[in-house]
């Protein structure tokens, strides 16, 4: 859970430098890469005023390269191999998918050793940022850097990239008015498309504790 002053200090800091871009690049899209981040998200889409396609938070892939980092380690292949999908908040009750994890188009639960060792991947994931943090004595930023920059590619660019990012639901996924990862399409508009996955019954009851977990922060932040 996010402390109580560090939400209330980058709330403070978000709100200033998003008034700032929308004043003097009326036009841009924000990438959100200050945690926490899908509290922040929100607080620069009501500092912007800008339509939600706009506003994102850069989470997804930060996770996914972790967590497909974790499964080559296992595997001994090569990341580049393997496709990976995270949903929800950013942080401890991330969820990522195993059923939407493949290995050169091999479902992951034919190569990896059972259950207990896909949950250590998981486990793994969803503490990453705490192991990084205990390797170098601060929060990693290269990670961070690189997934932002393909996410500023796929728009200016404009193409059309499926990532996991941090998007605005306004039903999706059964949620509304509230920042979660979850796989979009990424063009010169922004988001130009937020898929929705069929989820299985581990997996909504995964993303809906992600969810509350969230949804407890934005509220204090709002409060």
């Amino acid at each position: 859970m996010w402390q109580s002053d560090l939400i209330t200090t980058n709330a403070s800091i978000v709100r200033d430098v998003t008034k700032q871009a929308a004043k003097y690049s009326p036009e841009c899209t924000i990438i959100v890469v200050s945690n926490p981040l899908d509290v922040l998200c929100y607080c620069a889409l009501k500092s912007s005023g800008f339509p939600s396609n706009r506003v994102m938070g850069m989470s997804g892939l930060l996770d996914v390269a972790r967590y497909k980092s974790f499964i080559a380690e296992a595997l001994n292949v090569s990341t580049k191999d393997i496709q990976a999908l995270i949903l929800g908040g950013h942080g401890k009750s991330m969820v990522p998918m195993p059923r939407y994890t493949t290995i050169g188009g091999i479902p992951i639960r034919n190569l990896l050793g059972g259950e207990d060792e896909i949950k250590r991947a998981i486990s793994r994931t969803q503490l990453s940022g705490e192991e990084i943090i205990g390797h170098l004595g601060l929060s990693g930023w290269y990670a961070a850097g690189a997934a932002v920059c393909e996410m500023v590619e796929a728009v200016i660019c404009d193409q059309r990239r499926v990532f996991p990012a941090c998007a605005y639901l306004n039903g999706e996924y059964g949620c509304k008015d509230i920042y979660l990862g979850v796989p979009v399409i990424l063009g010169n508009n922004g988001i130009e498309r937020i898929i929705e996955l069929e989820l299985d019954a581990d997996d909504k009851e995964r993303f809906e504790q992600s969810h509350q977990e969230v949804r407890s922060t934005f509220s204090r932040l709002i409060n």
